[in-house]
């Protein structure tokens, strides 16, 4: 009996190392890749300077995960990455894309940032009530799966104006969104420039 149960346990301790070496052997799941981004030329001119491109980086920045507009529809950052743009001057820019596991979840993520965006003016005077937010809709752009672009004047109590460009694409499983500002009003937005821009960014996502 000893022998037969040691004998016993030897085969299942053989077939437990197969077992184990089998699932180790197992190929892990490839991790998405990350999407094609804008280069600085694909940004609207700035007269008088020129755009400096980031690299391209793993997550979301804090500073959008903390926005208003685009933070919380942006998710926590998994699956996702992100482009600054600067110039020597007071305009900026930045790309954020999201790879999701589905075009049903990519779908999701791109009517709750449609949602956010719109709503975006009156949920910045609820929270302080010392900015004047003003909203436009400047639509829909056919390509890849969609997108959708749209303006934010910002003014303080105390006379500081900004002027932002947000829009929102999506091709397949990917979601990307470009943002653009700098100080002025709607006048000094570049929308015909910035719609190029954003249908760049779609195409160049996959």
């Amino acid at each position: 009996m000893p022998k037969r149960t040691r004998a016993g346990a030897l085969t299942a301790l053989a077939g437990a190392a197969l077992v184990a070496g089998t699932a180790l052997a197992a190929p892990a799941a490839a991790a998405p890749k990350a999407p094609g981004f804008l280069r600085a030329a694909d940004l609207p001119p700035r007269a008088g300077t020129s755009w400096t491109a980031g690299k391209v980086t793993a997550g979301i920045p804090e500073e959008v995960k903390q926005d208003i507009c685009i933070g919380v529809g942006l998710g926590g950052g998994q699956d996702s990455w992100y482009r600054k743009f600067r110039t020597d001057l007071d305009t900026s820019a930045r790309q954020v894309s999201a790879v999701l596991p589905s075009v049903r979840l990519a779908k999701g993520r791109f009517a709750k940032l449609d949602e956010d965006i719109v709503s975006c003016a009156d949920r910045i005077e609820m929270a302080d009530p010392q900015i004047r937010a003003t909203f436009q809709d400047h639509g829909t752009l056919p390509v890849g799966d969609g997108a959708h672009v749209y303006a934010l004047r910002t003014v303080t109590a105390w006379g500081a104006s900004d002027i932002r460009l947000i829009s929102i694409g999506r091709e397949g499983r990917t979601v990307t969104v470009v943002d653009w500002g700098q100080l002025g009003g709607f006048v000094d937005a570049p929308v015909k420039a910035f719609k190029r821009t954003t249908t760049t960014a779609v195409n160049k996502l996959h």
